[in-house]
């Protein structure tokens, strides 16, 4: 018997692992930095942007994994089926952003070492790598990343909800802004969206449910329940995070624009909250090490026989390769809000050729795509490729202008 798929059965180990992985990729340091920053600018008005974003990701997370899974091939074997070549051209986008991510969250490793052992970051970010690399280079990687990432998960979770409750964030308020805000800022949507389910993250999940065996058309229900799960996982933590630091908003306190989301851990619970935040900046940071790694190279491996038998290595040099330029660059806040919202301007791109692959016969077979999943669907990428462009055009020369 497969272990990992009887009939209509799958192996929860595995779904749930796949969906720590995809939420874990998610919370990084750029999904630290984002959260605390436009919950400083927007203040309580800054859950309607989490619930927005939660809408979106749904849609578009959905979508891809159900159409991944049915296919049984990953995003960039589909994309050249739906066009030839195309399927290299969003491997080389996810690639790249990916390895640009992944220099941040090194960078996150480092500073969350720093704070809590006292290391300089580059010590702390070469222990952290070595730490990524040698779950690589175990016999069973994947069950071990899927061990890793859920303890690291819930690891985050948990302090972060210890810091709410210092912080005494004023829930009537975020509550009542959520659905009736005073402003509405389409930069923090795509940000958010791009940050959560965009460039390669939203692939992190499906493409490790393939490598698992899990695929075909009875496997649907689950991989729709762990899909929604792993969204479900990156916006709890965003949203305890976010009532965190309106907690500290409220009380007039000024967040460090240097490192905004270790002001509100030690705001909110002083000394004891500032080595709270390192382990938090740690684990996030480690586990999109790990994500960002093993799903970058997923959408190579399928190139090239030789690319395939090596993976793991290149997974390894990917990590090495970041870690090394993080010794020479360094990782501003901006230009982490930049990283998130083009990300978000992948996913219009990636989730349109899903949604076209998903009605060929040829690539999905029988399977019907439901109607109201590819109304969904377009609905995501009309509405990110829309707000994308806006944000690119008006709002990022603004950022970078202040």
């Amino acid at each position: 018997m497969n272990p990992q798929k009887n009939g209509s059965t799958i192996n929860w180990s595995v779904l749930l692992g796949a969906a720590f992985l995809m939420a874990t990729s998610a919370i990084g340091p750029g999904f630290l930095t984002q959260t605390t920053v436009f919950t400083q600018q927007l203040a309580a008005s800054f859950g309607f942007v989490i619930l927005i974003s939660i809408i979106l990701d749904i849609g578009a997370q959905t979508n891809i994994w159900r159409i991944l899974i049915v296919s049984e091939k990953r995003a960039q074997e589909v994309a050249n089926l739906v066009f030839p070549g195309l399927g290299y051209f969003i491997a080389a986008l996810i690639v790249l952003g990916g390895l640009a991510f992944n220099i941040g969250n090194v960078a996150g490793a480092g500073l969350g070492a720093n704070v809590i052992f006292g290391v300089s970051p580059v010590t702390g970010a070469i222990i952290s790598a070595a730490i990524a690399v040698g779950i690589f280079l175990v016999k069973e990687a994947g069950i071990l990343m899927d061990k890793f990432t859920q303890v690291m998960g819930f690891v985050m979770i948990a302090l972060t909800v210890y810091v709410v409750f210092k912080a005494d964030p004023p829930m009537g308020e975020a509550v009542v802004k959520t659905f009736v805000p005073d402003q509405i800022d389409f930069l923090a949507i795509v940000t958010l969206v791009g940050g959560t389910v965009g460039g390669y993250i939203t692939f992190a999940g499906a493409h490790r449910l393939l490598d698992a065996g899990v695929k075909g058309v009875e496997a649907i229900p689950q991989v729709t329940k762990g899909s929604i799960s792993a969204i479900g996982i990156a916006s709890i933590m965003r949203i305890f995070l976010f009532l965190a630091a309106l907690g500290v908003v409220a009380q007039g306190l000024v967040l460090d624009e240097a490192n905004p989301a270790a002001s509100v851990f030690q705001h909110a619970a002083g000394d004891i909250g500032y080595k709270l935040f390192g382990v938090v900046m740690w684990a996030a940071a480690i586990t999109s090490v790990i994500g960002a790694a093993y799903t970058s190279v997923s959408f190579i491996r399928t190139f090239h026989p030789w690319l395939e038998r090596h993976h793991k290595a290149i997974i390894v040099v990917f990590i090495i390769f970041s870690t090394t330029v993080f010794a020479t660059i360094g990782q501003p806040v901006k230009v982490l809000i930049l990283a998130g919202a083009l990300n978000g301007l992948i996913l219009p791109i990636a989730l349109g050729v899903m949604l076209i692959a998903a009605h060929k016969k040829s690539i999905v077979g029988s399977y019907r795509h439901p109607l109201w999943m590819t109304l969904f669907g377009i609905v995501v990428v009309v509405l990110m490729a829309g707000m994308g462009g806006y944000t690119l055009v008006n709002e990022i020369p603004r950022l970078f202008a202040s």
